[in-house]
């Protein structure tokens, strides 16, 4: 537990440190919740959907999960070429446990952002069921957890800095926009349902919207299911994958 809470505590303070890194994180979802919350607000009410606000907060939050969760994977690459990495990997201890020092590290991170976010909306007129929020927050820990493990996963198969966000961006941007966080899951076409349905963020979105608004589409006990087998899984392939690394 010594190894992975090490790795966990330099992930932090690196964040905490790099204080443009924290602000320029939330520049793109704090822009996306403005400009589409009161961009389509009037028309989503005027389609009988209510408040787009309350709709788009949860969408907005994993969005930021996401995000700074798969460039998480970017130290690595960082880290490989500056001579930090090999240094880590011929120390005495199993790789594994790094790997989840940099996975918590990185989730932690992600969750906090996230709650900036969520704080953020507060002044804007979000208004959240406090009762589930500790719910909430285990929805976005496993969330967290599961795409930072995946951006590890990635980048440990990478060396070429520059290709990293480019690879990532050209993933999560499908991710994102098919998962539901900017628009509702009902009534979808045929083939975007099921693209819908296969994308492991609409389950976190939808938790986090159950848990919020109680506007679950899918109901809270699938979405737990989901994000915890998805959480497991990409901790495992990552691990894995982490544990090749030749340096």
């Amino acid at each position: 537990m010594r190894i992975i809470f090490l790795m966990w505590k330099r992930q932090l303070i690196r964040y905490w440190r790099s204080r443009g890194r924290m602000i320029g994180a939330l520049g793109q979802p704090v822009l996306f919740f403005l400009a589409l919350g009161f961009g389509f607000g009037p028309v989503y009410a005027k389609a009988g959907g209510g408040d787009y606000i309350q709709f788009l907060t949860p969408g907005i939050m994993a969005m930021t999960i996401l995000f700074t969760s798969m460039f998480t994977g970017m130290e690595v690459i960082w880290d490989r070429q500056f001579g930090f990495l090999k240094e880590t990997m011929v120390a005495p201890v199993p790789r594994w446990q790094i790997m989840l020092g940099k996975t918590f590290g990185g989730a932690t991170i992600a969750v906090l952002q996230s709650l900036i976010v969520f704080f953020i909306t507060l002044f804007f007129g979000f208004s959240p069921n406090w009762y589930l929020f500790p719910v909430t927050l285990i929805f976005m820990f496993l969330l967290a957890c599961g795409f930072t493990a995946f951006g590890i996963a990635i980048a440990s198969q990478l060396e070429d800095m520059q290709a990293f966000p480019i690879i990532m961006n050209f993933m999560i941007m499908p991710i994102f926009f098919l998962s539901g966080a900017l628009f509702p899951l009902n009534n979808l076409p045929k083939a975007v349902d099921i693209v819908a349905t296969l994308d492991p963020l609409s389950y976190g979105v939808d938790g986090l919207r159950g848990t919020l608004i109680n506007g679950a589409h899918y109901g809270l006990t699938l979405d737990f299911l989901v994000i915890s087998f998805i959480a497991l899984l990409f901790v495992s392939v990552g691990t894995y994958l982490f544990a090749k690394i030749e340096v």
